[in-house]
């Protein structure tokens, strides 16, 4: 679904005293492939570059150099339509921070998307609803006020409106990271049944390696360069 092939990232700081702009590499020559249907985890510290590497994936930032393709194609080819369209439909998002409409109900959250995709008025609740039940979330929260729900009911709507376009591809950023520990592993474990259970692939980004044991598959990067790539297994066999 995704490939990386030797992707780097350098962002320019202001110039210096001497007049020369100072340039910081984030990425290093970053390989790797990611297959439909996979739940990986990218874990690395601060600083390390996986929130870069995630803007890439998520067609939100360009390689300085190096390719980056998205089912097949690559994304430097793509028109500035096509990436938006490619952040509309075929990826969703979920972040640390729920990023919901604090004033409107669950349902309406979950239904904007749909109406930036242009979908039927009469399609768009009941799609909604159905995002809300494969994120776990009880119908009777659906017309409640987002400001009203724990933090870790919101992060199932903000999973919810992530899934509710059917994308090819979730990105979570820190998903857990304003979440205590025992409704973090709630919402961690809702990533592994739609992976499972509904084929859904998962990027994960995180620095805990608790968090990123639920994949299974962890990529580890350090210093803008991946330091290991392994897939978790039982007994003998791969998982």
């Amino acid at each position: 679904m995704i490939e990386c092939k030797n992707v780097s990232k350098n962002y320019k700081s202001p110039s210096t005293g001497s007049g020369q702009a100072i340039e910081n590499l984030v990425l290093k020559g970053v390989s790797f492939k990611i297959n439909e249907g996979e739940f990986v985890a990218i874990i690395g510290p601060s600083g390390s570059g996986k929130s870069t590497l995630m803007h890439i994936l998520g067609a939100l930032d360009t390689p300085t150099s190096g390719e980056y393709f998205f089912d097949g194609k690559n994304v430097a080819d793509f028109s500035d339509d096509e990436l938006a369209d490619v952040r509309k439909n075929k990826i969703g998002f979920v972040f640390q921070a729920f990023n919901l409409l604090p004033r409107a109900t669950v349902l309406r959250n979950v239904m904007l998307p749909l109406v930036y995709a242009n979908v039927p008025k009469e399609k768009r609740e009941e799609q909604a609803k159905v995002a809300l039940k494969n994120a776990g979330l009880e119908e009777d929260h659906f017309y409640h006020l987002s400001n009203q729900l724990s933090g870790g009911q919101m992060q199932r709507v903000a999973i919810a409106r992530a899934l509710v376009n059917n994308p090819s591809l979730i990105l979570a950023d820190e998903p857990t990271g304003n979440l205590d520990t025992k409704t973090g592993e709630i919402v961690l474990s809702t990533f592994q049944s739609l992976n499972k259970e509904q084929g859904h692939t998962i990027v994960l980004i995180t620095h805990e390696m608790s968090v990123a044991n639920y994949a299974n598959r962890i990529i580890q990067i350090k210093d803008g360069q991946i330091i290991k790539d392994e897939k978790k297994y039982e007994g003998d066999r791969f998982i």
